[in-house]
């Protein structure tokens, strides 16, 4: 038996806040979910939010000074995990992507070095491209628009509209990295 860990293909999804990164990354993953690979999602919030719920058990354990609690329901379970030396960066998180074949990654812009797709609408292009602004510190493989952008010379264009093709590049490039499909 293989004690090689498998690492998963990542691509990630950046963009300024709305621009459709969600709304295209979770059609992306519904596509490849359906094609057979198994994919994982991670996304970086800006903002303070709580998966518990104060006075519960696992509330309660968190607030007695568990590091890690764990819940089971039937339905899925869940690690909830403090971070007291701060936030984990994005190559600690890509650890916990469990047998994923595929991870999509939203957000982490000034994170990682795998490549990374930008997403824009024209709706909300009041802000100059993320890659006008980072340049050559994004591994960018990608635009996802509605429309033409000059910032975007030299790099595929995919349909915002069109997950199933952003799908398909992000296959293609899955399987030219070596990614295979696990076994269901």
């Amino acid at each position: 038996m293989s004690t090689e860990t498998k690492k998963p293909f990542v691509m990630g999804f950046i963009g300024r806040s709305g621009s459709g990164k969600t709304t295209l990354a979770a059609a992306v993953l519904r596509v490849l979910a359906a094609r057979g690979w198994r994919v994982c999602a991670v996304k970086d919030a800006h903002h303070h939010i709580d998966l518990d719920t104060p006075g519960k058990d696992t509330w309660r354990y968190r607030e007695s000074g568990a590091s890690r609690v764990i819940l089971r329901t039937p339905e899925r379970w869940a690690v909830l995990t403090e971070t007291p030396e701060g936030t984990p960066g994005i190559d600690e998180l890509l650890k916990e992507t469990g047998d994923a074949d595929i991870v999509l990654v939203e957000g982490f812009k000034h994170e990682g070095s795998f490549p990374k797709i930008e997403v824009r609408r024209q709706a909300a292009a009041d802000r100059p491209p993320l890659v006008r602004e980072f340049g050559g510190r994004i591994n960018l493989a990608a635009a996802a628009s509605d429309f033409d952008e000059p910032d975007f010379a030299g790099v595929p264009k995919l349909d915002i509209n069109r997950p199933e093709e952003t799908a398909d590049f992000i296959e293609g490039l899955a399987l030219a990295a070596g990614a295979k499909k696990s076994a269901r």
